[in-house]
């Protein structure tokens, strides 16, 4: 029987719904001491939530600076500066003491902070206003949230309250055979009842979940839950989740509060499951996080601070390797080992029930940092991984474009891919269904469209979700909208012509706030603005490509960038060459996508995705796409779409779109 494990940070299903045995939106809520009774509560919601514009850039030298010229004692953490709180001790213009405890952690890269003992966090600014308040012999305020997100906090706290009175220790369900059963089915026969009590695991009958609490750091008060539970799909188990608060705001590291304060060390993995099985197996403090290996809020930093050696254990695909490389980064590379997957080295609480040594595995852990490698023997496990595990490494595949699967293989991190097509083809419709799709299966995307405003492209990516027009069923509005939210999709908030530097800090505070793997640039005309008159602006858009590229390698992440082509003939179609500017837009792409639109030049007929370019493994093609007005969507139809890959001849390409067959060739 085939197992999938969730991927934590979409909420697959609704799980609340099971407690009445009834329907229930996001919006409801479960009504204090009237059991089964729910309370309707409607929310205000934006059509998407995304990244704020990046707070003025501080760098980590300018914050030391002020530091000292404000007498304030501080010292280097590994990601955080450390120093005594604002918002706790005497009040005030007494300089701060450096006895105090340093419970006030600035973060390196951003700037914000975050106070372990109060729980007062903000941006740089709110920590410099806060200061001058101070000298001023005013009590610092922390930052307050908004009152909407304050009422949502406080109903999510009620709402777990009452799930968690009602859930019970699964060692004390009255049935026996159930207890086994329910154990069996989440993979957990051989963990013990001592340790899902240590942890204070529960489960929720009603909704056949296992809940896993969310405790303050305060005073140990509930926060939230996590509800886990299966589904059965064939022969295939699948987990799904849901948190309360919601994923964005579900800050938990599972485990944190049973760790003692000698504890230097630590585990980090990717489901709370797992940390279970290593406390068990190997007796190590062990955390897992809010997300799984979608994301690491900066937020958690702080709390992480304190070890002196952090291990990432944090999944069995290459994608959770991919993300333990990346949170190494952030977490500081000379404190971190990780754990490399593979068959002798699965996910820990399958490593438990395989009965492995998980001592072992995680003392061969590789260290996060080196120097340089200067032999094949260190390179050795990347190449066999890579040759044992093809299907993951060709990247996050398509489920709406079966036929993109066949020709790319795959959406791969740290790769940059071009995308042309005539003006009025449906480049932006059809790159946001592309996108979509990857987004839906836990790609973390960060969308910049400077053409059209992001109202109407999350219009667009809302009916391509919900696959139908929601103007005509406006009652099904909420439902769909509740879902989308829950997808890790991000916009920037500009519009019209940008100056690249922006963009890419933008892009930069992104992928370092929301872990993004994915870009969409909608379109590099947009990126020439008007600082580059006076320029080449062939040498400009050169400049811009290459800023991408660097980008994209530095920090592992997919760009999609969409080019406008030249002005040619209307008969001709388009080709490689067509891209506007000059070769090295093309040069510099791991992959060239062309939208054909065949009914611009000969009236009524089809649109065709050309593939013009694959770094990866050559092969390319054309298929033909159906538009769907209703949907907004080119997602194949329902019946065979032929497809061919073909020999990368410009002129047997741009003469003849295939009609049938497989005849597949590679690129020499």
């Amino acid at each position: 029987m085939a197992l999938v494990p969730l991927r934590p940070g979409r909420a697959a299903s609704r799980l609340l719904p099971l407690l009445c045995g009834g329907a229930r939106s996001k919006g409801a809520s479960l009504s204090p001491g009237a059991p089964g009774r729910l309370g309707q509560r409607r929310y205000k919601k934006d059509v998407l939530p995304s990244p704020d514009r990046p707070a003025p850039s501080v760098s980590i030298t300018e914050i030391r600076q002020y530091l000292r010229a404000q007498d304030i004692p501080f010292h280097d953490g590994y990601s955080c500066l450390h120093t005594p709180s604002l918002f706790t001790g005497d009040r005030g213009d007494q300089p701060l003491s450096a006895s105090a405890p340093f419970t006030l952690f600035i973060d390196k890269t951003t700037g914000s902070f975050l106070c372990t003992a109060t729980l007062a966090e903000g941006t740089w600014q709110d920590f410099q206003a806060n200061v001058e308040m101070r000298h001023r012999g005013i009590t610092p305020i922390p930052p307050a949230g908004s009152e909407e997100m304050e009422q949502e906090m406080r109903q999510a706290r009620e709402d777990a309250r009452c799930i968690w009175e009602r859930a019970l220790p699964l060692w004390e369900l009255l049935d026996e055979k159930e207890t086994k059963e329910t154990k069996a089915l989440f993979g957990i026969s051989q963990v013990s009842n001592a340790t899902l009590k240590r942890f204070g695991v529960r489960y929720l009958r009603t909704a056949r979940s296992l809940v896993f609490p969310w405790f303050s750091p305060q005073d140990a008060t509930l926060k939230g839950l996590k509800l886990v539970r299966v589904e059965k799909k064939g022969g295939t188990l699948t987990y799904m989740e849901e948190t309360l608060p919601r994923f964005d705001s579900y800050l938990n590291l599972f485990g944190l509060s049973l760790i003692g304060r000698r504890d230097a060390e630590l585990v980090l993995t990717g489901w709370e499951l797992d940390a279970l099985a290593l406390h068990q197996a190997a007796g190590v403090a062990s955390v897992a996080l809010p997300r799984g290996p979608s994301c690491l809020p900066p937020t958690l930093l702080p709390y992480l601070e304190r070890f002196k050696r952090i291990t990432l254990w944090l999944g069995e695909d290459l994608r959770s390797w991919e993300a333990a490389k990346l949170f190494a980064r952030k977490l500081n590379l000379k404190r971190c080992s990780l754990v490399r997957p593979g068959s002798l080295q699965p996910r820990p609480l399958e490593a438990l029930n395989q009965g492995l040594n998980v001592t072992k595995i995680l003392r061969s852990a590789l260290l996060a940092s080196h120097k340089s490698i200067v032999s094949f023997r260190q390179l050795r496990e990347e190449v066999f991984g890579e040759l044992v595990n093809t299907e993951q490494v060709s990247g996050v595949k398509w489920a709406r474009f079966p036929e993109l699967n066949k020709l790319l293989k795959g959406h791969r991190r740290g790769e940059l891919t071009i995308f042309t097509g005539p003006t009025g083809s449906g480049k932006t419709t059809f790159i946001s269904e592309y996108a979509l799709d990857l987004c839906m299966q836990g790609v973390s995307t960060l969308w910049g469209s400077f053409e059209i405003n992001n109202v109407r492209l999350a219009k667009i990516m809302l009916t391509q979700f919900a696959g139908r027009r929601l103007e005509d069923q406006l009652e099904l509005y909420d439902e769909w909208a509740d879902r989308f939210e829950e997808l890790p999709l991000y916009f920037m908030t500009f519009h019209g012509q940008q100056n690249i530097k922006t963009v890419i800090d933008t892009m930069q505070h992104a992928v370092y706030m929301y872990d993004i793997t994915h870009v969409v640039v909608d379109n590099l005309q947009f990126m020439m603005g008007h600082e580059h008159i006076s320029v080449d602006r062939l040498a400009a858009q050169d400049y811009i490509v290459g800023a991408f590229r660097k980008f994209a390698t530095d920090n592992m992440c997919h760009i999609t960038l969409i080019i406008h082509p030249r002005k040619e003939d209307d008969e001709k179609e388009l080709q490689t060459a067509s891209i506007f500017g000059s070769a090295k837009a093309s040069q510099e792409a791991d992959n060239v996508l062309i939208l054909q639109d065949r009914k611009l030049v000969t009236g009524p007929g089809k649109r065709y995705l050309q593939v013009s370019k694959n770094r990866f493994d050559g092969d390319v093609g054309i298929f033909p796409l159906e538009f769907s007005k209703a949907s907004l969507s080119f997602s194949s139809s329902k019946s065979k779409v032929r497809l061919k890959k073909v020999k990368e001849d410009k002129e047997s390409l741009s003469n003849k779109i295939v009609e049938g067959g497989s005849g597949a060739s590679k690129k020499p």
